[in-house]
């Protein structure tokens, strides 16, 4: 039996598009630096790495300004009997990290648990319209073990996600961690609800516009994880940002050159490490939605098609071994019926990272992308590249960060020489959730006043939803949008 139809689907979006129509929020809005990104990233690198780098430092230092919050949180943190770190997509990819670089420097200790919505296997594949729903983040918690002497932390970059904002209200001692003003979120009803709840502890990270407008898997997850890392080993970020101002990050140019160069050859990328794989694997994963990238390849699928890059831990023998490298403990996954075959133990063993993933790929032309830990070096091999970058005095988790942030540049520039986003705009986002449904409207918009073409909203829903149905997997839905209104 047929779905709904793109009519139909398109009037159930708008039916509640203005619970998500979310274009006024700075998160969402456009950098005032980035406007020729696409093009800098193609036709001066140099200049495009060295933006970066710059917006990036402004995060950093926006953080440091809020180090009587990120006290007042350590506190909180201190006292509880168990730090529960929740969050969605990014943040929850970075909740994990968070446990797991805890589990590294506590071994044995399980006094912080980090989850996200749809469950350790969304780490590695986005669980769609998860997101959407509250009642999913409350339900999580309920299931979690979280007991009344325990502290919740829900991290959302834009303070509007309802999974978090369902967990958040489902938690007996909630913090919530955000980077947008409330006066900007208090327009969003969930939001509100959230803000002016005097059980709820808040720390608002606002940060700015975001490099790519509405890609918080940068600045703004950024700003979340050492935020809420600060708090949890209580440490003092002012050296990252002292590391990252010192280091010259032009070194990244001959690496972005040939990643980009590799994919426009149709051949492939293979990630291996020893010591960094969930941060690596954070990038690699968020690449997909983004930019509408094939997302890694599961070796149940009957035909898998390969991810343009994937990730390989060679000291793991087999995919149980690599998922406990990565997390530091055992998979956790939600084995509801709603669920089935999409986010259970079953569909998380069909992606192996292990050693296999070299044999796995082997029909592939790929290249071996290193980045390991070497004595006192963080150390980056591609083909004939090298580079080592001196971390021995890094805590660790600012030395993930620093490692955020550069295969945050890397892999957004190779994006751009690929013309997988155009201006600063994420014109290959993937609208699988209303959220993006809501950014792809938005686009479209925005390049139709371009070309002096003037639709409405609902207008440009139709034809997106419409788009859809037969996209292509090499298409991108809002340039077919787009072009369904030329004529």
């Amino acid at each position: 039996m047929d779905g709904p139809g793109p009519q139909e689907q398109a009037a159930r979006f708008l039916a509640q598009a203005r619970d998500f129509q979310l274009g006024d929020l700075p998160t969402e809005s456009r950098h005032p630096l980035t406007g020729d990104l696409a093009d800098l990233s193609r036709h001066d690198l140099p200049r495009a790495v060295h933006l970066l780098k710059q917006i990036d430092c402004f995060c950093l230092e926006t953080v440091l300004g809020k180090s009587p919050g990120i006290a007042v949180l350590a506190a909180r943190m201190q006292g509880a009997r168990r730090v529960f770190i929740y969050g969605c997509g990014a943040t929850g990819r970075l909740a994990l990290s968070l446990e797991s670089l805890w589990r590294l420097l506590n071994p044995g200790s399980d006094a912080v648990r980090g989850f996200m919505s749809g469950g350790d296997l969304a780490l590695v594949h986005s669980i769609e319209s998860f997101e959407d729903h509250p009642e999913y983040g409350a339900r999580q918690v309920a299931e979690s073990g979280l007991r009344p002497d325990d502290l919740f932390v829900g991290c959302t970059e834009g303070g509007e996600t309802p999974s978090v904002i369902g967990a958040t209200e489902a938690a007996q001692r909630p913090y919530f961690l955000y980077c947008n003003p409330d006066e900007s979120l208090v327009k969003v009803a969930r939001s509100r609800r959230v803000l002016e709840n005097p059980a709820i502890d808040k720390l608002n990270l606002f940060v700015g516009p975001m490099t790519l407008a509405g890609s918080t898997r940068l600045q703004a997850s950024t700003a979340l994880m050492l935020a809420a890392g600060a708090a949890l080993f209580r440490i003092d970020p002012a050296p990252l940002l002292d590391c990252l101002d010192r280091l010259d990050t032009a070194f990244l140019l001959p690496f972005i050159e040939e990643e980009s160069a590799i994919y426009q050859r149709g051949e492939y990328v293979l990630y291996e490490t020893n010591h960094y794989g969930i941060t690596i694997l954070t990038d690699t994963t968020e690449r997909a939605p983004t930019f509408s990238l094939p997302g890694f390849e599961n070796l149940q699928d009957p035909q898998p098609r390969p991810s343009p890059s994937y990730l390989c831990l060679p000291n793991a023998d087999d995919a149980a071994a690599a998922w406990r490298q990565i997390l530091l403990r055992d998979p956790i996954t939600l084995e509801w019926d709603e669920l089935d075959g999409i986010a259970g133990s079953r569909r998380l063993a069909g992606f192996d990272f292990s050693l296999n993933a070299r044999r796995n790929r082997a029909g592939l032309r790929q290249h071996v992308f290193r980045i390991e830990r070497r004595g006192g070096e963080l150390d980056m091999e591609l083909g004939e590249h090298r580079a080592s970058i001196d971390v021995s005095s890094l805590h660790p988790l600012f030395e993930h960060l620093l490692l955020k942030m550069l295969l945050n540049t890397h892999s957004t520039l190779v994006m751009g020489r690929l013309g997988r986003f155009e201006s600063n705009l994420m014109t290959w986002v993937r609208p699988s959730n209303n959220k993006l449904i809501d950014r792809a409207i938005r686009y479209v918009s925005v390049l139709l006043a371009r070309e002096g073409i003037r639709a409405s909203y609902e207008e440009i829903a139709v034809r997106l939803f419409e788009g859809m149905k037969n996209l292509g997997p090499d298409e991108s839905i809002v340039l077919e949008t787009v072009s369904s209104f030329r004529g």
